[in-house]
Protein backbone atom coordinates (compact mmCIF):
# COMPACT_ATOMS: atom_id res chain seq x y z
CA UNK A 1 0.00 0.00 0.00
CA UNK A 2 1.21 3.22 -0.70
CA UNK A 3 1.45 5.03 2.22
CA UNK A 4 2.54 1.94 4.05
CA UNK A 5 1.09 -0.59 6.42
CA UNK A 6 -0.86 0.92 9.52
CA UNK A 7 -0.57 -1.91 12.61
CA UNK A 8 -0.48 -1.44 16.16
CA UNK A 9 1.08 -3.95 19.03
CA UNK A 10 -0.56 -4.36 22.33
CA UNK A 11 0.71 -4.67 25.39
CA UNK A 12 -1.16 -6.53 28.25
CA UNK A 13 -0.67 -7.32 32.04
CA UNK A 14 -3.24 -10.80 31.34
CA UNK A 15 -5.25 -11.85 34.41
CA UNK A 16 -5.51 -15.16 35.35
CA UNK A 17 -8.94 -16.41 33.38
CA UNK A 18 -9.90 -15.73 29.95
CA UNK A 19 -13.05 -13.57 31.05
CA UNK A 20 -10.78 -11.10 32.03
CA UNK A 21 -8.28 -11.40 29.33
CA UNK A 22 -10.49 -10.41 27.48
CA UNK A 23 -11.94 -7.61 29.25
CA UNK A 24 -8.26 -6.03 29.51
CA UNK A 25 -7.40 -6.08 25.68
CA UNK A 26 -10.41 -5.78 23.87
CA UNK A 27 -10.31 -1.39 25.20
CA UNK A 28 -6.65 -1.95 23.82
CA UNK A 29 -7.68 -3.32 20.49
CA UNK A 30 -10.43 -0.79 20.10
CA UNK A 31 -8.14 2.17 20.50
CA UNK A 32 -5.95 0.73 18.28
CA UNK A 33 -8.09 0.25 15.74
CA UNK A 34 -9.77 3.44 15.93
CA UNK A 35 -6.45 4.48 15.24
CA UNK A 36 -6.40 3.43 11.80
CA UNK A 37 -4.61 -0.15 12.65
CA UNK A 38 -5.42 -2.80 9.56
CA UNK A 39 -3.04 -5.45 11.34
CA UNK A 40 -3.47 -5.61 15.42
CA UNK A 41 -0.90 -7.86 17.15
CA UNK A 42 -1.23 -8.99 20.97
CA UNK A 43 1.51 -10.81 23.26
CA UNK A 44 1.60 -14.34 24.30
CA UNK A 45 -0.67 -15.45 27.00
CA UNK A 46 -3.31 -12.91 25.94
CA UNK A 47 -5.99 -15.09 26.94
CA UNK A 48 -4.73 -15.51 30.47
CA UNK A 49 -1.36 -15.82 32.76
CA UNK A 50 -1.28 -18.37 35.43
CA UNK A 51 1.84 -20.12 36.44
CA UNK A 52 0.31 -22.16 39.30
CA UNK A 53 -0.89 -25.46 37.79
CA UNK A 54 -4.06 -26.54 39.88
CA UNK A 55 -5.46 -22.89 39.04
CA UNK A 56 -4.45 -22.90 35.67
CA UNK A 57 -5.89 -26.15 35.09
CA UNK A 58 -9.14 -25.20 36.12
CA UNK A 59 -8.93 -21.98 33.80
CA UNK A 60 -8.40 -23.35 30.59
CA UNK A 61 -10.55 -25.10 28.16
CA UNK A 62 -10.54 -25.87 24.71
CA UNK A 63 -9.69 -23.13 21.79
CA UNK A 64 -13.32 -23.60 20.45
CA UNK A 65 -14.54 -22.56 23.80
CA UNK A 66 -12.24 -20.11 25.39
CA UNK A 67 -14.58 -16.59 26.14
CA UNK A 68 -11.34 -14.76 25.09
CA UNK A 69 -10.64 -16.33 21.66
CA UNK A 70 -14.48 -16.36 21.14
CA UNK A 71 -14.74 -12.41 22.03
CA UNK A 72 -11.81 -11.76 19.78
CA UNK A 73 -13.02 -13.43 16.53
CA UNK A 74 -16.10 -11.08 17.04
CA UNK A 75 -14.61 -8.21 17.52
CA UNK A 76 -11.85 -8.76 14.41
CA UNK A 77 -15.09 -9.69 12.04
CA UNK A 78 -16.60 -5.99 13.88
CA UNK A 79 -13.80 -3.89 13.09
CA UNK A 80 -12.70 -5.04 10.11
CA UNK A 81 -9.21 -5.92 11.45
CA UNK A 82 -6.41 -8.83 11.38
CA UNK A 83 -5.54 -9.88 14.49
CA UNK A 84 -3.36 -11.95 15.98
CA UNK A 85 -3.62 -13.58 19.02
CA UNK A 86 -0.09 -13.79 20.01
CA UNK A 87 -1.32 -16.58 22.32
CA UNK A 88 -3.91 -18.11 23.96
CA UNK A 89 -3.07 -21.01 26.71
CA UNK A 90 -5.77 -23.96 25.75
CA UNK A 91 -6.17 -27.24 25.85
CA UNK A 92 -3.60 -29.27 23.02
CA UNK A 93 -6.70 -31.57 22.34
CA UNK A 94 -3.78 -34.66 22.43
CA UNK A 95 -5.58 -37.58 23.83
CA UNK A 96 -3.58 -38.67 27.05
CA UNK A 97 -1.45 -35.21 27.39
CA UNK A 98 -3.09 -32.91 29.95
CA UNK A 99 -0.94 -30.08 29.32
CA UNK A 100 -1.79 -27.31 27.43
CA UNK A 101 -1.18 -25.54 23.76
CA UNK A 102 0.40 -22.14 23.57
CA UNK A 103 -1.37 -21.03 20.67
CA UNK A 104 -1.22 -18.08 18.31
CA UNK A 105 -3.87 -17.88 16.25
CA UNK A 106 -4.47 -15.19 12.98
CA UNK A 107 -8.21 -13.75 12.36
CA UNK A 108 -8.95 -12.50 9.74
CA UNK A 109 -11.53 -9.69 9.20
CA UNK A 110 -14.86 -11.83 8.87
CA UNK A 111 -13.94 -13.57 12.10
CA UNK A 112 -12.26 -16.79 10.84
CA UNK A 113 -9.10 -18.49 12.39
CA UNK A 114 -7.04 -18.82 9.09
CA UNK A 115 -3.90 -19.97 10.75
CA UNK A 116 -2.60 -21.83 13.70
CA UNK A 117 0.41 -22.22 15.72
CA UNK A 118 1.77 -24.29 18.67
CA UNK A 119 4.84 -22.76 20.54
CA UNK A 120 7.55 -24.91 19.48
CA UNK A 121 10.26 -24.60 21.76
CA UNK A 122 9.50 -24.35 25.81
CA UNK A 123 11.05 -22.58 28.57
CA UNK A 124 12.88 -24.49 31.00
CA UNK A 125 15.35 -22.75 32.45
CA UNK A 126 16.82 -21.98 36.27
CA UNK A 127 17.94 -18.05 35.70
CA UNK A 128 20.96 -16.75 37.87
CA UNK A 129 18.14 -14.57 40.26
CA UNK A 130 16.71 -17.56 41.50
CA UNK A 131 13.74 -17.66 39.20
CA UNK A 132 12.77 -21.57 37.86
CA UNK A 133 10.57 -21.75 35.00
CA UNK A 134 9.82 -25.47 34.12
CA UNK A 135 7.27 -24.95 31.04
CA UNK A 136 7.40 -28.73 29.68
CA UNK A 137 5.49 -29.55 32.90
CA UNK A 138 2.31 -27.51 31.87
CA UNK A 139 2.94 -26.78 27.78
CA UNK A 140 2.75 -29.41 25.32
CA UNK A 141 5.63 -28.22 22.48
CA UNK A 142 3.95 -27.70 19.06
CA UNK A 143 5.38 -29.35 16.11
CA UNK A 144 5.47 -27.48 12.94
CA UNK A 145 6.53 -24.28 12.02
CA UNK A 146 3.40 -21.98 11.04
CA UNK A 147 2.92 -18.70 8.28
CA UNK A 148 -0.13 -16.31 8.27
CA UNK A 149 -0.82 -15.03 4.95
CA UNK A 150 -2.10 -11.86 4.96
CA UNK A 151 -3.03 -8.91 2.17
CA UNK A 152 0.38 -6.93 2.58
CA UNK A 153 2.41 -10.59 2.75
CA UNK A 154 3.20 -13.51 4.69
CA UNK A 155 3.45 -13.23 8.63
CA UNK A 156 5.64 -15.81 10.97
CA UNK A 157 4.60 -17.24 13.48
CA UNK A 158 7.31 -17.63 16.77
CA UNK A 159 6.37 -17.35 20.89
CA UNK A 160 8.13 -15.78 23.05
CA UNK A 161 11.68 -18.34 23.78
CA UNK A 162 11.54 -19.01 19.90
CA UNK A 163 13.62 -16.03 19.95
CA UNK A 164 16.42 -17.99 20.64
CA UNK A 165 16.03 -20.08 17.94
CA UNK A 166 17.56 -18.48 14.72
CA UNK A 167 17.07 -21.18 12.64
CA UNK A 168 13.01 -21.36 12.80
CA UNK A 169 13.43 -17.81 11.52
CA UNK A 170 15.87 -18.35 8.65
CA UNK A 171 13.43 -21.19 7.84
CA UNK A 172 10.47 -18.18 8.06
CA UNK A 173 12.38 -15.93 5.74
CA UNK A 174 13.44 -18.36 3.63
CA UNK A 175 9.10 -19.65 3.05
CA UNK A 176 8.84 -15.61 2.37
CA UNK A 177 7.89 -13.70 5.88
CA UNK A 178 8.01 -10.48 5.22
CA UNK A 179 7.28 -9.72 9.01
CA UNK A 180 7.32 -12.14 11.59
CA UNK A 181 6.09 -12.30 15.30
CA UNK A 182 7.04 -12.57 18.48
CA UNK A 183 4.55 -12.33 21.13
CA UNK A 184 6.30 -12.59 24.36
CA UNK A 185 5.86 -12.50 28.06
CA UNK A 186 9.80 -11.80 28.78
CA UNK A 187 11.24 -12.70 32.12
CA UNK A 188 12.69 -9.52 33.67
CA UNK A 189 16.08 -10.60 34.17
CA UNK A 190 16.32 -12.06 30.58
CA UNK A 191 14.16 -8.66 28.88
CA UNK A 192 16.52 -6.34 30.42
CA UNK A 193 19.95 -8.44 29.01
CA UNK A 194 18.67 -9.72 26.20
CA UNK A 195 15.10 -8.64 24.68
CA UNK A 196 15.59 -5.36 21.94
CA UNK A 197 19.35 -7.62 21.31
CA UNK A 198 17.43 -10.81 20.33
CA UNK A 199 14.89 -9.18 18.37
CA UNK A 200 17.16 -7.02 16.31
CA UNK A 201 19.34 -9.68 15.80
CA UNK A 202 16.30 -11.70 14.19
CA UNK A 203 15.62 -8.79 12.14
CA UNK A 204 18.70 -8.68 10.69
CA UNK A 205 19.38 -12.04 10.22
CA UNK A 206 15.81 -12.27 8.33
CA UNK A 207 15.52 -9.21 6.44
CA UNK A 208 12.04 -9.19 7.52
CA UNK A 209 10.04 -6.77 10.14
CA UNK A 210 9.86 -8.53 13.70
CA UNK A 211 6.83 -7.42 15.72
CA UNK A 212 7.19 -8.24 19.38
CA UNK A 213 4.12 -7.28 21.62
CA UNK A 214 4.81 -7.93 25.00
CA UNK A 215 3.25 -9.13 28.66
CA UNK A 216 4.44 -6.28 31.42
CA UNK A 217 3.97 -5.70 34.97
CA UNK A 218 3.20 -7.99 37.79
CA UNK A 219 0.64 -10.39 37.63
CA UNK A 220 -1.65 -12.03 39.57
CA UNK A 221 0.17 -15.47 40.03
CA UNK A 222 3.34 -13.57 41.15
CA UNK A 223 5.13 -13.76 38.11
CA UNK A 224 7.19 -9.93 36.17
CA UNK A 225 6.89 -9.37 32.72
CA UNK A 226 9.32 -7.01 31.37
CA UNK A 227 6.78 -5.50 28.63
CA UNK A 228 8.97 -3.09 26.19
CA UNK A 229 6.92 -3.78 23.14
CA UNK A 230 9.09 -3.30 20.02
CA UNK A 231 8.74 -3.09 16.24
CA UNK A 232 11.98 -3.97 14.21
CA UNK A 233 12.92 -2.97 10.50
CA UNK A 234 14.22 -5.33 8.26
CA UNK A 235 17.38 -3.67 8.86
CA UNK A 236 17.66 -3.66 12.56
CA UNK A 237 15.88 -0.35 13.25
CA UNK A 238 13.62 0.15 15.98
CA UNK A 239 11.16 2.16 14.39
CA UNK A 240 8.41 2.04 17.60
CA UNK A 241 8.72 1.30 21.47
CA UNK A 242 7.14 1.25 24.55
CA UNK A 243 9.65 2.40 27.10
CA UNK A 244 7.80 0.51 29.86
CA UNK A 245 5.84 -2.22 31.13
CA UNK A 246 2.18 -0.76 31.36
CA UNK A 247 -0.43 -1.47 29.16
CA UNK A 248 -0.59 0.36 26.22
CA UNK A 249 -1.44 0.30 22.45
CA UNK A 250 1.85 0.81 19.75
CA UNK A 251 1.22 1.85 16.61
CA UNK A 252 3.08 1.72 13.86
CA UNK A 253 3.51 2.27 9.91
CA UNK A 254 5.81 -0.57 8.00
CA UNK A 255 6.91 0.36 3.95
CA UNK A 256 7.28 -3.46 3.08
CA UNK A 257 9.36 -2.60 0.28
CA UNK A 258 12.17 -2.36 2.47
CA UNK A 259 12.25 -6.18 3.40
CA UNK A 260 13.24 -6.36 -0.43
CA UNK A 261 15.72 -3.69 0.22
CA UNK A 262 17.54 -4.97 2.91
CA UNK A 263 17.63 -8.83 1.26
CA UNK A 264 19.03 -7.74 -1.81
CA UNK A 265 21.71 -5.37 -0.10
CA UNK A 266 22.70 -8.32 1.85
CA UNK A 267 21.61 -11.46 0.37
CA UNK A 268 22.37 -14.17 2.93
CA UNK A 269 19.24 -15.97 2.77
CA UNK A 270 20.33 -17.12 -0.73
CA UNK A 271 24.15 -18.20 0.58
CA UNK A 272 23.90 -21.04 2.62
CA UNK A 273 26.13 -24.01 2.07
CA UNK A 274 26.91 -27.61 3.00
CA UNK A 275 29.24 -28.25 5.30
CA UNK A 276 30.75 -30.99 7.34
CA UNK A 277 29.70 -30.38 11.05
CA UNK A 278 32.06 -29.76 13.82
CA UNK A 279 34.35 -33.42 15.43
Amino acid sequence: MPNGLPIALIQTRSPATAEAGLAHVEPLIRQAAADGAKLILTPEGTNLLEQRRDRRAAAITDEAQDPCVLGLRRLAAELDIWLLIGSAIVRSGHAGDDRAANRSLMIDPTGAITARYDKLHIFDVDLPNGETYRESATIRPGETASMADTPWGRLGLTVCYDVRFPHLFRQLAKANAAMIAVPAAFTVPTGEAHWETLLRARAIETGAFVLAPAQGGTHEDGRKTWGRSIVVSPWGEVIAKLDHYDPGVLPATLDLTEVARARAAIPALTHDRDYAPPQ
